[in-house]
């Protein structure tokens, strides 16, 4: 193979890895979504009538055992709690995998991509503007 013909294949190379990093980082999400999804689903049926004292099972891998239903619920909302920081934690490096792909491809920078939402204080700020 010649210079230019190695140039191009280095360069699909480098292409096609950041897009195989976009669409892990995508599945890595979609995966934790969904066990996220679950484990919210588990507290919520962790609300029915039952004393805190009382034993639930709670699936761990391949194994049931039984816990007080507030150790738990406790559990499950740590869990949720890390979780919750992972997904943010892709979705800010799947922001910064994206540009770097389209900056490979030549495309222009995504407008708009990098915004972030309001906070609670903000909107609450702006409602209160808007209500005058």
């Amino acid at each position: 193979m010649d210079a230019g013909s190695q140039r191009v294949l280095q360069y699909l190379t480098e292409v096609e890895e950041a897009a195989e990093d976009v669409l892990t980082i995508k599945q890595q999400i979609v995966d934790l979504d969904m066990k996220r999804n679950r484990n919210r689903e588990a507290l919520s049926a962790l609300k029915h009538d039952m004393a805190d004292t009382e034993k639930v099972k709670v699936c761990f891998g391949n194994m049931f055992l039984k816990f007080p239903k507030s150790k738990a619920r406790e559990m499950i909302q740590k869990d949720q709690e890390q979780l919750d920081k992972e997904i943010s934690d892709l979705r800010r490096s799947l922001k910064a995998k994206v540009n770097s792909l389209n900056e490979m491809q030549g495309n222009p920078e995504l407008r708009g991509y990098n915004l972030s939402p309001l906070s609670a204080e903000e909107l609450k700020a702006i409602n209160s503007l808007l209500r005058r």
